[in-house]
């Protein structure tokens, strides 16, 4: 699904100029769970901004679905941006006074989806991030932290993207919460076949991941299959059992 090759990207020129990325090369097969990780300024939120078709490199390329996206215009990358990708982000960016359902809905609505079929496809994402039906007429902020961040999970689903990119998702959350929402999109992966790219500083967040990418000073510097991911949601139940101490499970 995506294979990005001797990426680069600097920002400004001349004794101003600053290079995020250094020849970044890796890909990522349709169904994987992948982790990018990597401390502050390490290169990774500008490596999700070429991901998810906000930026484009300076040079190399970026293809995905088999489309090279990295030379495309600003017009291209929006519409790879409606129909390829759902982001998940660490500050929700959901409207607050709007209800749970309206955030997914809203879309829909930019992507001219049909009004008879919007409010039925909000409602299937909302079910398949683990939100029950009692709480789609709450307002966003009514709501629990992970009980937004589901939401937030149902808005990048609504549209049927093939890639997930959540960009530091647990990072406003508690250690339970945080394993709640990686349940969810562990089960995204595993049940519904959906491609994520999870972008962590966190390493007990990242082994939920099936394969992990390194990055450190704009470089990449170790991928790794990890044969035993975490399970999320195992961890939750044994919590909620007292059979797992929270305070010994960083995530």
């Amino acid at each position: 699904m995506i294979e990005i090759k001797d990426i680069t990207k600097t920002y400004g020129s001349g004794d101003s100029a600053y290079t995020a990325l250094r020849g970044v090369s890796f890909s990522v097969d349709e169904g994987e769970f992948v982790a990018i990780m990597g401390p502050s300024g390490s290169g990774k939120s500008t490596l999700m901004h070429i991901l998810g078709c906000l930026d484009t490199p300076s040079s190399g390329t970026y293809h995905l679905d088999g489309k090279d996206v990295s030379k495309m215009t600003d017009d291209e990358l929006a519409e790879v941006r409606k129909d390829k990708i759902g982001f998940v982000f660490q500050s929700f960016n959901l409207l607050r006074r709007t209800t749970v359902l309206r955030n997914v809905v809203l879309p829909l609505i930019y992507a001219n989806v049909p009004s008879p079929e919007r409010e039925e496809r909000a409602k299937q994402a909302l079910l398949s991030s683990g939100l029950t039906e009692e709480y789609f007429n709450h307002l966003s902020n009514e709501i629990s932290g992970g009980q937004i961040q589901r939401v937030a999970i149902a808005r990048a689903l609504v549209n049927n993207p093939s890639l997930i990119l959540a960009d530091e998702p647990t990072g406003n959350l508690d250690s339970r919460t945080s394993l709640v929402v990686l349940g969810t999109l562990q089960k995204l992966n595993r049940e519904h076949n959906r491609t994520i790219v999870l972008i962590t500083h966190e390493p007990d967040v990242a082994e939920h991941a099936g394969r992990i990418i390194r990055v450190s000073d704009g470089r990449v510097i170790s991928i790794e299959k990890n044969a035993h991911p975490r399970d999320a949601t195992e961890e939750t139940r044994l919590c909620d059992s007292g059979q797992l101490d929270l305070t010994a499970l960083s995530v």
